[in-house]
């Protein structure tokens, strides 16, 4: 859990654990997969799966284009990072939502 919290604090010095661990909560056994655990912007499929399973379903935006532009601006944030933790890509999305506080149970 700490190399997620490690990793997605490179983007937000601040970030909060227990977000981070919800994100790794909801992504489960594909964190174990090499493969499933990396986000590839230069996948179009990819990034259709984070778009409809992600952002549309978990984080229950509907405005196609936004969350197209939500995608777009975190592939540029992790432009850097050759190997982009699906946990920090899915934070980000969160983030450029606004709606990290809403991934915690209270």
């Amino acid at each position: 859990m700490s190399d997620y919290l490690v990793n997605v604090q490179k983007y937000d010095a601040k970030a909060d654990a227990a977000v981070v661990a919800a994100i790794v909560k909801h992504l489960g056994i594909a964190l174990r997969n090499r493969d499933s655990s990396l986000v590839s912007c230069s996948d179009p499929a990819e990034l259709k799966r984070v778009h409809d399973g992600w952002c549309t379903k978990k984080l229950a935006q509907t405005d196609s284009a936004k969350i197209d532009a939500a995608i777009k601006n975190v592939c540029t944030a992790m432009k850097a990072d050759h190997n982009k933790s699906r946990v920090t890509f899915y934070y980000l999305c969160a983030k450029e939502f606004g709606l990290l506080g809403t991934l915690v149970k209270k």
